[in-house]
């Protein structure tokens, strides 16, 4: 089986190894990653394709720093229009304009939560933006978005696993790095060993949410 990970930084994937697992690093951000998983896809012809780095988490969820989960939804949380009545996510203003917005894109391939717990995500360039829509989201990233939305084009099987390293609070400078890093990596293992013993991946009908 063809199984590629791809990590947002070296950082992330420093303590990650597997013989049969190939690791590539996208750069951070939306167009980084956007623009390199399509090479990525392209170059390597993945199984199944692994986004992998570390995440915020808001106040309101029950995840804590440490936790690791696997991403079954992305919003791209910082594209809008600032209005006299605030932030406005694109999907909710009304343009004149002839154009498709979806504002938030589901991973259709599901394993077992006993592996790894499901979390809703937001990703955004702009990390820890005070404007943006938090309600019903979990954590918070700075490349899902764009990886899910190529994957879904490219009809790539896809996961994202991401770390929980710090409270998403402006001023918070207490980042567990190192442990959040040492976590995504057992995750990863978990869920590498997981699909190479055959385990079962259900995949759902409609990625889009």
């Amino acid at each position: 089986m063809n199984i590629v990970v791809v990590f947002p930084t070296q950082t992330e994937a420093q303590y990650f190894a597997h013989p049969q697992v190939a690791v590539e690093i996208c750069g951070v951000g939306l167009t980084a990653a956007s623009y390199n998983t399509c090479k990525i896809i392209a170059k390597r012809r993945p199984d199944h394709l692994i986004m992998a780095g570390i995440a915020g988490v808001y106040e309101h969820s029950a995840l804590s720093v440490g936790d690791v989960v696997i991403v079954e939804s992305e919003c791209e949380a910082d594209l809008g229009f600032f209005t006299p009545r605030g932030f406005t996510h694109l999907t909710d203003l009304d343009l004149a304009m002839d154009f498709t917005v979806i504002k938030s894109w589901d991973c259709p391939y599901r394993i077992p939560e006993i592996i790894l717990p499901r979390a809703k995500s937001n990703s955004m360039n702009a990390a820890m933006a005070p404007f943006i829509a938090t309600q019903q989201i979990d954590i918070e990233n700075m490349e899902g978005a764009a990886f899910f939305q190529v994957c879904l084009a490219e009809q790539q099987a896809f996961f994202e696993v991401r770390s929980i390293s710090n409270l998403v609070n402006i001023g918070d400078d207490q980042w567990d790095m190192e442990g959040s890093i040492r976590a995504l990596t057992a995750g990863l293992h978990k869920l590498v060993d997981y699909l190479l013993a055959g385990g079962e991946v259900h995949i759902r009908g409609d990625a889009k949410g």
